[in-house]
């Protein structure tokens, strides 16, 4: 008779709570179904405004996060946009949230004596800075052409990102021995090194550039292939920073890696 008892009570417990909650979130409509309706009413019949600043910094967005993909050059209606972004405080912010957070995870590695913790650092929009030759180049706009940029490099006129540069002397400060593997040639390197020096930086461990053997190669390739080199040499690779995806992905990739902004070119 109590089993009775105790299962009837159960039962009206439970269809009570079952009816209240049917009545609340069904019949009653819910204070949460009302806001899912009327979010669904916003985004059924809103608009999307046909708004250059908008659609470019939509465009912006898939680009550093990958989604766009293989693509050349920028949008003409985004040349404005590109512009205001890479002169304007919006892009220094963003290149110095990325140096915050790399520091943040520097501080959180036990940086060994054995010199054997590195951190690997691409150079072009990663610690220079190339706008001075994309003011004259329309931003990114135009097909990029190897013999004008190449002039560029000659000139080793291209400044320090501020973030990056405060970044790296912090790195050094903490022990990581630091790697600058980059894009451009071999028959580059007094150039590199002296724009480098130039700009504030001092004390790598090896400059990496291109030789002879890697040329053709994808970048995705030719940088894992190089970072591959340095772990068969027993070192860790920590941290790696790079303005594009291919310094970042492929194999022997960093502990953590930190993409820095660049909406002016993209390098397979």
């Amino acid at each position: 008779m109590a089993y009775a008892q105790n299962f009837i009570a159960v039962l009206f417990i439970s269809f009570t709570f079952v009816s209240t909650s049917f009545s609340q979130s069904i019949l009653g409509i819910s204070p949460q179904l009302l806001d899912l309706f009327a979010i669904n009413r916003v985004f059924r019949h809103r608009k999307i405004p046909n708004d250059n600043a908008l659609y470019c910094d939509s465009w912006r967005f898939t680009v550093e996060t990958n989604n766009a993909g293989l693509w050349s050059i920028i949008p003409e209606r985004c040349i404005s946009f590109v512009q205001d972004y890479t002169t304007g405080d919006r892009y220094s912010s963003d290149s110095a949230a990325v140096a915050d957070l790399s520091l943040a995870f520097a501080n959180t590695v036990k940086v060994s004596n054995d010199g054997m913790d590195a951190w690997v650092f691409d150079i072009d929009e990663t610690l220079l800075s190339n706008l001075p030759y994309y003011v004259a180049h329309g931003f990114g706009s135009q097909i990029f052409d190897e013999i004008a940029f190449d002039k560029w490099v000659n000139e080793a006129n291209a400044p320090a990102i501020p973030a990056s540069l405060k970044l790296y002397k912090e790195l050094q400060q903490r022990g990581f021995t630091i790697f600058l593997l980059t894009g451009r040639s071999e028959y580059q390197r007094n150039e590199t090194e002296k724009n480098m020096v130039h700009a504030g930086y001092s004390n790598w461990e090896r400059l990496i550039l291109r030789g002879p053997s890697d040329k053709g190669k994808l970048a995705t390739q030719y940088k894992s292939e190089k970072r591959k080199e340095l772990e068969d040499e027993g070192y860790r690779i920590r941290g790696n920073s790079g303005d594009q995806w291919s310094d970042l992905m492929g194999f022997a990739v960093a502990q953590r890696s930190f993409k820095l902004p660049n909406p002016m070119y993209y390098i397979a």
